[in-house]
């Protein structure tokens, strides 16, 4: 997750083509984020996607998150991180995955959030580092 000085949270939308997404959600608006390569921090990974993803530059992600996503196409552990008081704009740098980045007032997101990243934003909100989902999607 990626906070700006204003409070504002930095959300993509997701391509139109359910191909284009691992859990095949497709138009949701989510955070900047990706795979782990092999010997990378997870802090690593977070520096290493936002570049690619949006060319900015973050600095210090600290871990806040952790979660157990899955549906009937995938299953993830997703690890959140924060990044706050980030100035740079966003640019699109993979046009085939996220076809726009916006900044979204913390405190009044868009609906239609992909799931991943709305637990993250939930957790958040909550000051919860964990919580169990008895009934994942």
């Amino acid at each position: 997750m990626i906070l700006n000085k204003e409070r504002k949270v930095l959300l993509g939308k997701r391509h139109k083509d359910p191909s284009k997404t691992v859990f095949r959600l497709t138009e949701t608006w989510t955070m900047p984020g990706g795979k782990l390569r092999y010997g990378e921090s997870f802090e690593e990974a977070a520096i290493r996607e936002v570049i690619e993803e949006t060319g900015i530059k973050i600095q210090n992600p600290k871990v806040i998150f952790i979660n157990n996503d899955k549906n009937e196409f995938a299953h993830f552990i997703t690890i959140g991180l924060l990044v706050e008081n980030c100035s740079d704009e966003p640019e699109v740098k993979e046009p085939g995955e996220i076809t726009e980045w916006r900044w979204f007032d913390f405190n009044n997101l868009p609906e239609n959030i992909y799931f991943p990243s709305e637990r993250i934003l939930k957790n958040h909100k909550q000051s919860k580092f964990y919580i169990k989902n008895d009934n994942m999607d």
